[in-house]
């Protein structure tokens, strides 16, 4: 599968002022600073189409991009990070209402993709977000972010833990080395 074209649509503080699409709609999850921006940006080859970042929280809203394939159209929606972030706990409070009122009234939306980068451990809010998924049945795909900046030996025993504790497809992904790329627009293309 190729991207033909890949467009920013919008950015919304929450669902009832989000855009109505009628394609397939995939979010993205993780702990702030994990890499979903820089992740739109290497799948579409586009490094300015998602604002990134070092500073954790940077996504503070619901931001959905177009993407053309030759096989078809998908939305990818950029989710606010949980987890730390420099911002006060009524507006991280904010941010959780807002996330959990996207995941379970989305209409469009056909999976999530959590993000764990793989140079930690699994932390407690990935295990703590993967229960409430499961919980609520919305189904999910978990990409190792960062492979790039550990041992291939070390990426084997990761992508078996994440298999084993959260038993979903675990795809890793380098932004840096374009590791995967290929693997993750297959996933696209053969989901819903």
């Amino acid at each position: 599968m190729k991207i033909k074209k890949a467009q920013f649509l919008s950015s919304s503080p929450t669902l009832k002022l989000c855009l109505e699409l009628e394609y397939p709609e995939f979010a993205l999850l993780g702990r702030s600073n994990v890499g979903k921006s820089t992740f739109i940006n290497t799948i579409t080859n586009n490094q300015k189409l998602a604002k990134t970042s070092n500073t954790p929280g940077k996504t503070r809203l619901i931001n959905l991009f177009k993407i053309e394939t030759d096989l078809k159209t998908f939305i990818l929606a950029d989710l606010p990070g949980y987890g730390y972030a420099k911002v006060s706990k009524n507006i991280q409070a904010d941010w959780q209402k807002n996330l959990e009122n996207y995941l379970l009234k989305r209409k469009n939306l056909v999976y999530t993709i959590q993000f764990i980068d793989s140079r930690h451990d699994l932390q407690k809010n990935d295990i703590e977000m993967q229960n409430w998924l499961k919980h609520n049945n919305i189904p999910c795909l978990n990409i190792l972010s960062k492979c790039d900046y550990i041992k291939k030996q070390e990426l084997v025993k990761k992508i078996d833990t994440v298999k084993k504790t959260f038993n979903n497809e675990v795809i890793p992904f380098s932004s840096k080395n374009k590791i995967f790329v290929n693997e993750v627009l297959d996933w696209f293309h053969n989901e819903k």
